[in-house]
């Protein structure tokens, strides 16, 4: 990350914990197998990653409700790694059956490969035991995203963490200027959108007339700005609104098939119209992450941004505040003329480690329990967390908590966020379509169309091999190269 961005990051995390902590209602005393001990927890996350953050940040909260309710002191240390590492730390450290971690703020890809080696709880063993952990999610896809593995069973192995959605972050003061706005509807024969409503109705082909008539290369000004970037998942989780949203899929999971799922024309179509898109964003845009998103925005090199909820507090500053609206991003027209709008969804799930011994167990289970009080998810979201139970997101006020919250909340819906494959095989399946995908934004290979079936290819040999899927890549296979 930029030093920029973390020094910002870094304010704003100081920030956060000059919040008041809340008071508790008083609850009756109950004896606890642990009363009178100390306990050390220790969780680990993402570095630099402020929902991860919180996690820890609030948990002196926690410390005072269990040595008021439960008799017991509690410390937290984090542990952190950057997303593209954390999958390693905490696998070495689960596969010797260590709770050195002894909660997990996991990426819901990686369920899969927590699962099936057994190195986590299954919380649909964990709810029955704990039916305070039943908790009313604010919409299916939040169970399908954060807890299930295999995709489409009932079996949950998380809960959320974080809930997060692309949304689009636009400078208000630019689209609001009266003279930005009359040179507009002169040459494209329609109003910029100023409200969230206006938004809503805002179509890819639309978005690309406003991301034309801001970019403006000789005042360093530019339309817009997505992630193209080969690390981790970045490119990725960029160019499947365009399929999703297109209607083309990505494999079928009940057979695991990629081969001919994913290596459509709809795809094809999607890869050429996500790398156009280029052409609006700023010299260099070919290798933005997250930060360097934030650093073009925040910088005023960027009329909107395609951006993650979950950073917005570092994407409006304090003296920005009145600068920008934050909407839900562009839908797309399908060929059939039927509008969609499907991003990919973010956030991260709790897991437990599975070799807890039994009083950091009992310690994870409590913490648990409180974090999903209402009270507390609402100080989570004050502190620029995203919760995701349905008492919190639909309680009076909770979309003014924060600019993005109205936008988030509007995604977070089956029909508006797709995950994908939560498989053992992830990580590999990942590197390839993201060697694949970045290739072909950048210009090294040009045939949308062969690089689908290529990583078509890969995948599926990937799948068959680990015996994943009974399907093997059909001979076609060993002739197709990434050229």
């Amino acid at each position: 990350m930029t030093r920029k961005f973390m020094l910002v990051l870094t304010l704003v995390v100081a920030l956060s914990m000059l919040v008041v902590p809340l008071g508790y209602a008083q609850e009756p005393a109950e004896e606890h197998p642990l009363k009178g001990q100390k306990i050390e927890m220790s969780i680990v996350g993402i570095g630099g990653w402020l929902p991860s953050r919180l996690g820890v940040d609030m948990s002196p909260m926690f410390a005072e409700y269990a040595k008021e309710k439960y008799g017991y002191d509690v410390t937290f240390t984090f542990q952190e790694a950057p997303f593209s590492a954390l999958f390693q730390k905490a696998a070495a450290s689960l596969a010797t059956r260590s709770q050195e971690y002894n909660l997990i703020i996991s990426d819901s890809q990686w369920l899969g490969a927590f699962a099936e080696p057994g190195w986590i709880v299954k919380v649909s063993d964990l709810i029955k035991e704990h039916p305070e952990l039943d908790i009313e999610w604010y919409d299916k896809v939040v169970v399908d995203t954060y807890m299930t593995y295999p995709d489409g069973s009932d079996q949950l192995w998380g809960l959320p963490e974080e809930g997060d959605v692309i949304v689009l972050f636009v400078r208000q003061d630019l689209f609001s200027d009266p003279n930005e706005m009359k040179a507009f509807k002169e040459k494209y024969g329609w109003d910029l959108p100023q409200t969230f409503e206006d938004w809503e109705a805002v179509t890819m082909d639309k978005f690309e007339e406003i991301a034309e008539f801001f970019t403006r290369p000789e005042k360093d000004l530019y339309g817009t700005a997505m992630q193209y970037q080969k690390e981790y998942d970045f490119m990725t989780m960029y160019l499947y609104p365009f399929m999703f949203s297109l209607g083309g899929e990505i494999w079928n999971p009940k057979t695991r098939e990629v081969w001919g799922v994913l290596n459509s024309d709809v795809n094809a179509r999607a890869m050429e119209w996500n790398r156009k898109m280029l052409k609006y964003m700023p010299p260099g845009a070919i290798n933005y992450g997250i930060s360097e998103e934030v650093d073009a925005f925040t910088q005023g090199k960027v009329a909107t941004a395609f951006q993650w909820a979950a950073v917005g507090l570092v994407m409006i500053p304090p003296d920005w505040k009145d600068k920008v609206l934050v909407v839900p991003p562009p839908a797309f027209k399908r060929d059939d003329g039927t509008i969609s709008r499907i991003y990919s969804i973010g956030g991260q799930p709790w897991v437990i480690n599975a070799f807890n011994d039994e009083a950091h167990m009992r310690v994870a289970i409590d913490f648990l329990k409180w974090w999903y009080k209402p009270e507390i998810q609402l100080e989570f979201a004050r502190r620029g967390g995203n919760p995701t139970d349905k008492a919190t997101l639909t309680s009076p006020g909770f979309e003014d908590i924060n600019p993005w919250n109205r936008a988030y909340k509007y995604m977070l819906q089956s029909d508006r966020a797709r995950d994908f494959w939560h498989e053992p095989k992830y990580s590999e399946m990942l590197a390839v379509q993201q060697e694949g995908w970045t290739a072909f934004a950048a210009g090294v290979v040009n045939d949308a169309k062969n690089t689908l079936d290529w990583i078509a290819c890969e995948q599926q040999k990937i799948l068959f091999e680990a015996g994943r899927s009974e399907v093997a890549p059909p001979d076609v296979c060993k002739t197709i190269q990434l050229k």
